[in-house]
């Protein structure tokens, strides 16, 4: 290869030379590529700006979490979950599987290396990927943050599997600042049970949103929950069966226009018209609302009793907050102890990847699923179809089945040295 050096390009800290790709992201899809990559004998490295796998599932989410869909829709390639487990396994048993997971295939993620930037150098024709994070140490009782040292990873392929929840979602209010209660985004919720007795706003009425205010009425807070905009309220099950393991059988064999259909004329046999309480139906049926949108459809586990009982009041949109009071766009004042804000995620490619060819200005690849997984120059991505776990599974068998496909035609297993231009020898990671 060409030997490069040039001002913008210099990089003063540690360099790394990776023989293999480098994964950015150690939650499900970084893992379902990494082990696929194994069994392929193609050395990788996983870099997590976290200290652990799945850290949105660890770190992030509510105590009575479960699956939203089956397990066999939610396993990662080439290891089931084991027989014993419920149909809907909680989130500790999820993450028991994981790191299972992690275990067998002997993945090993690089934890605490927040990337700052990933760029495709031209001249030598790879990837320069720059990592620089804070480590927590404690001293004379007291917490310290330090800067680690910076360290660039080059490597001929870069797969993104950073996801479409890396960064929460916090929407501005008028007067929110001034509000004077407790506001917490939902991906710093654990259990209603600092809520006991409070009045709680819920800002968001998806599957978040709704469980939300659901454990909130079991720990005896009294939750309003904000609806917006129309969303589609759906039965987890339909007689004793999975709704969306129905849907998946029936597009197989039916047009969406009809299996959207069908899905709305069994949850109003089921659910009844839930319009009457302030939810109303998109005129976009639910499986092309996520296809075309990626809005998914909220899987009703038992939110919709407490609306029609009262125990969840149903709410339009904020108009402003004020001490201790929220006002609605419909003029109704409400007196509120605290606001949780289910407000969703969002991708943060935008603010490291050096890329504008591949993903939009969003965060996602600009090719829809199935064809968004792979780029250019050796770029690829998981996570980022909108289909959930089953879709980051089969994105990542055809990245580490390409991968491994060019692995072995062009380094038939041996390996290569790079002259870059980092000004420096580089280590080689193998």
């Amino acid at each position: 290869m060409i030997q490069t050096l040039d001002h913008e390009n210099f990089f003063a800290g540690r360099c790394i030379l990776v023989n293999g790709p480098v994964i950015i992201g150690a939650g499900p899809s970084g893992l379902a590529v990494g082990a696929g990559l194994k069994q392929q004998d193609v050395p990788f490295v996983i870099l997590e700006r976290a200290g652990c796998i799945a850290s949105l599932w660890q770190n992030h989410t509510y105590d009575r979490l479960k699956l939203h869909l089956p397990k066999q829709f939610c396993q990662l390639p080439y290891f089931p979950f084991p027989g014993n487990l419920p149909e809907y396994p909680t989130k500790y048993q999820f993450i028991d599987y994981l790191e299972s997971y992690a275990r067998h295939f002997d993945i090993n993620p690089r934890f605490n290396e927040t990337v700052r930037s990933a760029k495709y150098d031209e001249t030598c024709g790879l990837w320069r990927v720059k990592t620089g994070g804070t480590t927590s140490g404690a001293a004379n009782g007291s917490v310290r943050r330090r800067r680690k040292e910076e360290v660039e990873y080059i490597c001929r392929w870069l797969v993104v599997a950073t996801g479409e929840n890396a960064e929460k979602v916090v929407p501005e209010f008028e007067g929110l600042p001034e509000f004077g209660g407790r506001v917490v985004h939902v991906s710093d919720y654990t259990s209603g049970e600092d809520y006991r007795g409070k009045r709680v706003l819920v800002v968001g009425c998806g599957n978040s949103g709704m469980e939300v205010s659901l454990d909130l009425c079991h720990h005896n807070a009294i939750p309003s929950m904000v609806v917006r905009s129309s969303v589609h309220v759906l039965p987890r099950e339909i007689l004793g069966k999975s709704t969306f393991d129905l849907s998946v059988s029936m597009t197989k064999y039916l047009p969406i226009r009809l299996v959207d259909k069908i899905l709305l004329v069994s949850a109003f046999l089921v659910l009844g018209n839930i319009e009457k309480y302030g939810l109303k139906r998109p005129s976009m049926g639910p499986l092309q609302l996520k296809n075309k949108e990626g809005k998914t459809p909220v899987l009703d586990i038992g939110a919709l009793q407490k609306i029609r009982s009262g125990e969840i009041k149903v709410v339009p949109g904020i108009k402003r907050f004020s001490p201790g009071r929220v006002e609605l766009v419909n003029g109704e004042n409400l007196e509120i102890d605290s606001v949780i804000l289910a407000t969703g995620y969002c991708s943060n490619v935008p603010y490291w990847l050096k890329e504008n060819e591949f993903f939009s200005r969003n965060g996602f690849p600009k090719s829809p699923f199935p064809n968004g997984w792979k780029g250019k120059v050796g770029l690829y991505s998981v996570g980022f179809t909108r289909r959930g776990l089953s879709g980051a599974s089969l994105d990542a068998i055809r990245v580490a089945t390409d991968i491994g496909n060019i692995w072995r035609e062009e380094t038939n297993h041996k390996k290569h040295s790079v002259a870059v231009g980092c000004n420096r020898r580089c280590k080689s990671h193998c």
